[in-house]
């Protein structure tokens, strides 16, 4: 834009074009008919004064061009002629962010329903391509490749252009996004300091090392009561018609020494075989047809009978005569229809597959007549923890304490350490199975497997579990005084296990224990602002051959453990907002509990735990 002309500027233009107009003889003064005296403008002769007139003359073209330009500067910057655009404020700005933050939820939504989408047509296109291979010649099924592989390239094209086009920043809203927020790209957790490694020390000593104490204890001596629980319920069942159960197992914080809330919980799952010549049969979602976003990490376990007919035989669908004998499976083998006796199976309502409300229910039930048996011989009451969760076990002593356990029935994932639960504790409110046929996959067993590992290749008193109970202690302090969030210890633990491999042995020594706190910290953080946690063992290739993985596990795709945050965005708010203010509280929390250890914290008498 051309700037205005000053009044200097203009005095200095309009001197120069007095001065080639003037009078060749003489300057007056203004409002006077005589000659100036100071001035000297006499020409004496005619021809000098043609001369003079030839040299002036460009000087009176420069001068009018000067008038003319200053005239069309004065002409553009007038406001009234030209105004400018843009130059006001939205009267209602508020409205219009609101509008486009309802806009980017729908464009979410719909490009959720793209992903979908595109995996349904992978699906059917790779039908397609099975049945073009059986039909159709060499060449034909070139072609049809290369014309699909042609309309893929260009869906994806087409794609990558709208994502880029909806993360363009709008013109009505030029601050980007509603969720930036100002820890991304700043300092490290806001520039918040966390306690000294003196003052962490004291803390742990004092405080959680002290108030677990006693963790050996309480895990004995639950592991003997449900030992004695499990046998009566056990002597209690049907071989031929009932649920077969196994010896439990014992998993989660008690049973990896990173216990850190008061009272001390034990997770112990308890494996369950259907009767004979039924088996159970695990359809993953990694390894059948492409199943939605938010069901990955579930499956679907069917009931099938061990001797199934797999040469195809038909005497269990059609009525063999009395003089006809099957070969395959002989006179008093004969296969029966998939679906008879399934509801008796704790399967869902005509279906195959094993329900989650029928699990519950068989194994409360079963709880409940197996306490009932062995009453008699304990000096304590026995109920149920909470209504919602199955195995929720609560032991109730006569001085008014208690001891919660949870039983949680599994099962188990062919050969390997992995197990199928109708739930977890720690499950995320809002992140329930939207089928009741839908079972969770818990690595749960192979966590402890790598958590031995490691601590044989640490050094001597490494850090890593305390790292770990420190910020699951902020954690659950904050929780109680914010309530909960999208935050779990889980989530914690889960990045603790990613830094456990990127990180050298030699840097857990206990020394090391502020800073591996803070690095911890900042782990979660940076995944917190990015929205993304993947699962430490789904389709993680630097998880070590030793653990045993099957290898569906590692061909799987990475699992997102904070992709509820991405469409549930109260939900997100309040959990950084949590997180933030805890490391706010941190010190204060650290200085207070390292003064004295609160009731809740502190050791339970011998008598409470030993019976």
């Amino acid at each position: 834009m051309v700037r205005p002309v000053t009044s200097v500027e203009w005095k200095h233009l309009t001197g120069d074009i007095t001065v080639a107009q003037g009078n060749t003889s003489t300057l007056r003064q203004p409002g006077r008919g005589k000659t100036n005296p100071n001035c000297k403008t006499h020409v004496e002769g005619k021809g000098h004064r043609r001369g003079d007139i030839h040299r002036r003359a460009p000087a009176m073209a420069v001068g009018l061009f000067r008038v003319c330009l200053v005239v069309v500067t004065a002409i553009i910057n007038h406001p009234l002629l030209f105004p400018r655009e843009n130059a006001t404020v939205p009267e209602n700005e508020e409205e219009i962010i609101r509008k486009m933050q309802a806009h980017q939820e729908k464009l979410q939504l719909e490009q959720l329903r793209l992903e979908e989408e595109v995996a349904r047509l992978a699906a059917e296109k790779e039908a397609l391509e099975q049945v073009a291979e059986e039909a159709q010649p060499n060449d034909t099924r070139a072609a049809w490749d290369l014309w699909s592989t042609l309309c893929m390239i260009l869906f994806l094209i087409i794609e990558v252009w709208r994502q880029d086009h909806q993360d363009g920043p709008s013109l009505e809203c030029p601050g980007g996004d509603e969720d930036e927020l100002p820890g991304l790209g700043g300092a490290p957790l806001r520039g918040l300091t966390l306690p000294n490694k003196a003052t962490l020390s004291h803390f742990y000593e004092r405080c959680i090392r002290t108030a677990t104490a006693d963790a050996a204890r309480t895990r004995e001596f639950v592991e003997g009561f449900v030992d004695d629980l499990l046998e009566a319920l056990r002597s209690l069942c049907n071989r031929d018609s009932d649920m077969e159960v196994e010896d439990f197992i014992g998993v989660d914080s008690m049973y990896e020494n990173w216990q850190v809330d008061r009272p001390l919980l034990c997770h112990l799952f308890v494996p369950f075989t259907p009767p004979e010549p039924h088996r159970f049969h695990p359809e993953l979602w990694c390894s059948s047809h492409p199943v939605p976003l938010d069901r990955q990490g579930y499956a679907q376990i069917k009931v099938v009978r061990a001797d199934g007919d797999a040469q195809g035989c038909v005497c269990g669908k059609t009525k063999l005569g009395e003089d006809m004998l099957c070969l395959l499976h002989g006179k008093n083998k004969t296969t029966q229809p998939e679906d008879s006796g399934m509801e008796d199976l704790l399967c869902a309502r005509e279906s195959p597959y094993l329900d989650t409300m029928q699990v519950m229910k068989w194994f409360q039930t079963a709880l409940t007549r197996a306490w009932h048996r062995i009453a008699h011989k304990y000096e304590f009451n026995l109920a149920f923890g909470q209504l919602d969760t199955p195995g929720s076990l609560k032991i109730k002593f006569r001085s008014g304490k208690f001891m919660p356990f949870h039983l949680i029935p599994a099962i188990q994932c062919d050969d390997s350490d992995l197990y199928f639960v109708s739930h977890l504790p720690r499950e995320p409110s809002g992140e329930t199975t939207a089928c009741s046929t839908d079972w969770l996959l818990s690595f749960a067993v192979y966590e402890r497997h790598f958590l031995r590992m490691m601590l044989k290749a640490l050094p001597e008193g490494a850090c890593h579990l305390s790292c770990l109970q420190i910020a699951c202690f902020l954690l659950s302090k904050q929780s109680r005084l914010t309530g909960p969030s999208g935050l779990s210890s889980y989530h914690l633990k889960t990045a603790l296990l990613h830094l456990l491999l990127s990180r050298r042995a030699a840097d857990w020594q206990a020394a090391q224990l502020a800073a591996r706190l803070h690095e911890l910290l900042c782990f979660l953080e940076k995944s917190l602002l990015e929205k993304k946690l993947h699962h430490f063992f789904l389709g993680n290739r630097k998880v070590p051959e030793a653990v045993g993985l099957p290898e569906a596990v590692h061909r799987a795709e990475p699992l997102n453990l904070f992709r509820p945050f991405v469409l549930q965005r109260s939900l997100y708010r309040k959990t950084v907002d949590s997180f933030y203010e805890m490391l706010k509280n941190a010190p204060a929390l650290v200085t207070e509990y390292s003064l004295h250890v609160p009731s809740d914290h502190a050791i339970l008498p011998p008598k409470a735990v030993v019976l």
